[in-house]
């Protein structure tokens, strides 16, 4: 869950901890089941077909967010197609396998195990004899030693982004042959299987120099069965080619052309041949699934076959039966992605810094309802997360939110009650732009930047396209589906002020289970690019009418109201209607909320990161390795040299000694089954402190050719670059445009 950045600095009083009452509470959720962590959701749905069934050759063209900064994923401005150029062009000693647990990479290892726990942890890794670099040397414990040096933090010259890991390595030495690397750890560390994915060859690593600026704009040694051949910043494409001296299974793509196209153009581009695969939002899902038929489930698709739910064939419009014509030849694949949406609550000031605040939101939400909303239309499993570190299927999940409990009117009435916040005081109505209880943001600056990690997730909003034909028929297409799904603007966004904010409840809307359609905000926030793109994660429809009006809760003369900060691009007007949602679930327990829209460059980095909000909404990817990475995001913020806060990449502020002293136990456990126990009762208490609350998986939808195999929404999985390809023809699906 680590996520590449500059831990944000900022002032602000300290936070209220959980207390020793508050944890009286089940540690873990279905303790008593032999695995809580069950099966992913969804799996994978990539079309799987044998290699002998896939033809030699091709030119796969893949849509991308950007051309990166950067090829070394281990700089600050890295991003989701630093991190797919690497898994086709670099070693990595383990991967992830469907469920996203990590699995031996056998291209690389023979084996690698912890061979002594005492004086010292020391694993041996045993290479492939066949691995060696593209300049024909031999993979070996240089390479492993360079890459320590570099990341162990001791040589400020670096500009690491993280070295979480490498710290904790004592020396590395060459083992009883070439084939052989022993690690030898000053402190042990259980999550040493996260180290050397990739690795980077000496050159890279050797030198500052080297390390900083080498690797930037080129690779000129790799080991994957691609190498980068060409990178094209004027036209925005990165072009990999077969690796010839590749030793595994030979690449079936002679190239792969990874092309920068922003989301809004894609259907487009895939209508005018222009890309094979793309990763795409609900709205263009719902264009392109009137082309194919729902394809048979597959084993490996788990309950990600069922249908998207979208307009009866025999009931088109002129539009959409169009669209079925332009996008004949494609499909929509479909699963969860590794990551979930979130509501973050600000702990470090205002009415939340209290507890009992906290866990009056979190009680007041109908998670169940909200997962529904979001997943029920694409035909994915809508169950609420339960977990902060960790996914159903991840060794580590368990459903740990008892700890906090589900929907209460009654409790979060009570809890509101307790810290003083009671109906009916002497409130004045608040005007539009005027600040929230407890907020001390300004009107947001517009044009102010962002950290890297987020502005390459949001950079790519909704603008107009210089292909006017093709883009006014996807627009027409996209009324006209609006329009048949009863889908309307968000009546708040169009009433808001000048300033962008407005007050929830006061336009009639609420949530509702009726009028669902596909939503999708094409942003995600506070994600480390470690997955297979920056799949957007905030859905859902719009509302009926409003309930009875609560009498608004007050503490001394003042309204409880929140200030819910969220992105104001086109891209992102399903996550303001999420927003509504919560806000209006929470003044039906007397809190009022100010929707307060910010510019997408800004939205992290001038409130998210700097603590400039109450109430936000983003997503964080999980990991196989939360003891490591999500300790960043859920430790105590700590007083820095100069009189600010560290919080690190705990943006809520909220954090407890309790919840450290339970990380740094995991991660210096060796006996996994020990590790992972104390990782869900860090959660359970990460839960009780309520200064997040894990809603959603976030969905994985992916347009493909329908002869494309091993290539779609891989979910949990590492893709096998070697595997992917066009199946024969006479298999029943359409040549490629793309293939040579």
């Amino acid at each position: 869950m680590s996520h590449d950045g500059i831990a944000t600095r900022s002032v602000m009083r300290s936070v209220a901890f959980l207390g020793a009452s508050a944890l009286a509470v089940s540690v873990l959720a279905g303790c008593s089941d032999p695995d809580p962590a069950g099966k992913p959701l969804a799996g994978q749905d990539i079309a799987p077909a044998a290699r002998a069934e896939i033809a030699d050759g091709g030119t796969l063209h893949w849509a991308v967010d950007a051309v990166p900064e950067t090829l070394n994923t281990f700089q600050s401005d890295a991003d989701t197609t630093t991190t797919r150029i690497a898994q086709a062009t670099l070693p990595s000693m383990f991967r992830f396998d469907a469920a996203g647990r990590p699995e031996r990479n056998p291209a690389y290892l023979e084996s690698a195990k912890v061979v002594e726990t005492e004086p010292k942890q020391v694993v041996l890794y045993k290479l492939n004899q066949a691995a060696v670099w593209s300049d024909g040397r031999e993979i070996g414990a240089a390479d492993f030693a360079a890459q320590w040096r570099a990341l162990s933090g001791k040589d400020s010259a670096y500009w690491t982004a993280r070295n979480a890991g490498y710290d904790r390595i004592e020396k590395i030495q060459r083992g009883d042959n070439d084939l052989e690397v022993r690690v030898t750890f000053g402190q042990p560390y259980a999550d040493w299987r996260s180290l050397f994915s990739p690795l980077y060859p000496k050159e890279v690593m050797g030198t500052p120099d080297s390390f900083n600026d080498g690797a930037r704009r080129k690779l000129k040694v790799s080991a994957g069965p691609f190498l980068v051949k060409k990178i094209d910043r004027k036209d925005d494409e990165i072009l990999l080619a077969r690796n010839p001296r590749w030793w595994g299974e030979r690449a079936k793509l002679n190239e792969i052309v990874l092309r920068a196209v922003p989301r809004d153009e894609r259907a487009a581009a895939l209508a005018a041949g222009d890309l094979d695969l793309a990763e795409i939002d609900p709205a263009a899902a719902k264009r392109i699934a009137l082309a194919a038929p729902p394809r048979p489930q597959s084993p490996s698709a788990g309950g990600s076959a069922t249908p998207l739910m979208g307009p009866q064939q025999r009931t088109l419009t002129s539009a959409q039966k169009r669209d079925r014509a332009r996008f004949r030849g494609f499909e929509v694949r479909k699963s969860l992605e590794p990551a979930y949406t979130q509501l973050a609550l600000n702990g470090g000031e205002g009415p939340l810094a209290d507890e009992r605040v906290r866990r009056g939101v979190a009680r007041a939400l109908d998670r169940e309802k909200l997962a529904k909303l979001v997943l029920s239309p694409l035909g994915l499993p809508a169950e609420p997360v339960g977990s902060h570190l960790a996914l159903a299927g991840q060794a580590a999940y368990a459903d740990n939110s008892g700890a906090i409990g589900g929907q209460d009117t009654a409790e979060a009435q009570a809890l509101l009650a307790d810290a003083g916040w009671v109906p009916g005081g002497p409130v004045e109505k608040r005007k539009k732009g005027e600040k929230a209880a407890g907020s001390e943001a300004d009107k947001p600056k517009k044009g102010s930047g962002s950290e890297k990690s987020e502005k390459d997730a949001g950079k790519k909003s909704e603008k107009e396209s210089g292909k006017e034909s093709e883009k006014k028929s996807d627009k027409d297409s996209d009324k006209d589906s609006e329009k048949e799904s009863g889908k309307k603007d968000s009546a708040k966004d169009s009433e808001g002020g000048d300033d962008g904010t407005y007050i929830v409840g006061e336009d009639n809307k609420a949530d509702g289970d009726e009028g669902e359609h596909l939503a999708q905000d094409g942003k995600q926030y506070g994600s480390k690019q470690l997955q297979q793109g920056g799949v957007p994660g905030a859905y859902a429809p719009q509302g009926t009418a409003a309930p009875a009006a609560v009498r608004p809760l007050a503490k001394d003369g003042k309204a409880l109201t929140l200030r819910f900060v969220v992105p104001e691009g086109e891209g992102s007007q399903s996550l303001r209607t999420v927003a509504d949602r919560i806000g209006t679930m929470l003044e039906r327990v007397g809190i009022r909320t100010v929707i307060s829209k910010v510019p997408d460059e800004s939205y992290f980095k001038d409130h998210i990161a700097s603590g400039q909000y109450d109430l936000a909404l983003y997503s964080w990817p999980t990991s196989a390795y939360p003891a490591t990475d999500a300790r960043p995001i859920y430790a105590k913020p700590v007083p820095a040299a100069d009189g600010s806060l560290n919080v690190e990449q705990n943006y809520t502020r909220v954090g407890t000694d309790q919840v450290d002293q339970l990380f740094d136990q995991a991660i210096a456990t060796l006996d996994e089954s020990e590790s992972r126990s104390l990782i869900r009762k860090a959660d359970s208490r990460i839960w009780a402190a309520a200064g997040s609350i894990p809603l959603y998986q976030r969905p994985q939808l992916t347009a493909a050719r329908t002869n494309i195999a091993n290539a779609g929404a891989f979910g949990f999985g590492t893709p096998l670059y070697e595997d992917m390809g066009f199946l024969k023809k006479g298999s029943g699906a359409p040549a490629p445009s793309s293939q040579g």
